[in-house]
C-alpha cells in the first residue's frame, strides 16, 4: 500500500509537534533555570533578546505550520471518523492546538509582552522577574507536554492506519 495525503500530513505533524515540543522541553528543563540563576537585569535582558530572535521564519514556520496541519488533520479525522486513525488524528490536533498554540497565545506571549516593556535594571524588575519565570515556565511545561503528546498521537495514527509512513 502507498501512503496518501493524510498519512503524509500526519507524518509532517508528528515531526513538527516533536520539534516544537523539543524546543519547549529545552526551555523547561534548562534554559529558564539558567536565566533564573543570572543577576535579575541580565536574566531579563537575555529573555527579552530571546523573545526577539524567536520571531524568525524557521521557528514560526514550525510552530504555525504544525498548527495548520493539526487543524487540517482534526478536520480530516471528523470527516473520516470511521477510520482507525481518526481518534488519534483528532487527539493530536486537539493537543497541539489547545496545549501548544492556544497556551502560547494566551499565556506565554502576554507575559513576553509585559517583559518587553520592562527596563531590565528598573526598580520593579526583580519582583516581576521572579513571578515571570515561575508562571512562564509552568505554562511552558504545559506546552512541552502537549506538543510531545501530540507527536505521539500523530505517530500512533500512522501506526493504526495500516499504511507505511
Amino acid at each position: 500500500m502507498s501512503a496518501g495525503l493524510p498519512e503524509f500530513l500526519a507524518l509532517a505533524a508528528a515531526v513538527g509537534s516533536g520539534l516544537v515540543g523539543g524546543v519547549f522541553f529545552a526551555f523547561s528543563t534548562f534554559v529558564m533555570r539558567a536565566l533564573a540563576r543570572l543577576p535579575v537585569p541580565q536574566g531579563i535582558a537575555a529573555m527579552q533578546a530571546i523573545n526577539v530572535v524567536v520571531i524568525n521564519p524557521m521557528f514560526l514556520g514550525a510552530f504555525f505550520g504544525t498548527a495548520a496541519l493539526a487543524l487540517v488533520l482534526a478536520a480530516v479525522a471528523l470527516l473520516r471518523w470511521e477510520r482507525p486513525a481518526a481518534f488519534w488524528l483528532l487527539a493530536g490536533g486537539a493537543l497541539y492546538l489547545a496545549g501548544s498554540f492556544l497556551v502560547t497565545v494566551f499565556c506565554n506571549v502576554p507575559r513576553n509582552k509585559a517583559l518587553a516593556a520592562l527596563a531590565p535594571d528598573g526598580p520593579e524588575g526583580a519582583a516581576f522577574w521572579r513571578g515571570y519565570v515561575r508562571a512562564w515556565t509552568a505554562w511552558n511545561h504545559v506546552r512541552a507536554a502537549a506538543s510531545l503528546a501530540a507527536c505521539v498521537a500523530f505517530a500512533v495514527a500512522l501506526l493504526v492506519s495500516g499504511k507505511p509512513a
